[in-house]
């Protein structure tokens, strides 16, 4: 996997339960109010999306309780891109945009990008 610069706002989930399973999250609840539990039922929506070992590891890392959670589009976009290998067109369907806002999306990344070595 490329490795693409995880927001701060996203970090904490990526911690909890690694990119793979935050962007299943992201996708399912992204934009809405979600809640977690340290004990999840098995018909826990959350517990259904992610499964239920990952809604307790976000809940403990997070803290349970409601919450709205981000959208974080433009870091599923880096991710889908990178290290998946979507097309653009593909990612713009996958989040219910425009290619030409992927794309933005994209290159606003690549330019926060810190040059170490100065090529």
């Amino acid at each position: 996997m490329a490795e693409i610069r995880v927001p701060a706002h996203i970090q904490t989930y990526v911690t909890a339960i690694g990119i793979e399973k935050t962007v299943q999250f992201l996708l399912a609840f992204g934009g809405s109010y979600v809640y977690l539990s340290e004990n999840p039922q098995d018909r826990s929506p959350v517990a259904l999306a992610i499964g239920a070992a990952a809604a307790r590891k976000l809940a403990q890392q997070i803290g349970a309780g409601g919450f709205r959670c981000p959208t974080g589009k433009p870091f599923i976009a880096a991710h889908l891109k990178y290290n998946k290998g979507f097309t653009i067109n593909a990612i713009a369907r996958q989040l219910h945009t425009t290619d030409v806002t992927v794309r933005a999306w994209l290159k606003a990344g690549e330019s926060t990008q810190l040059d170490l070595f100065g090529t």
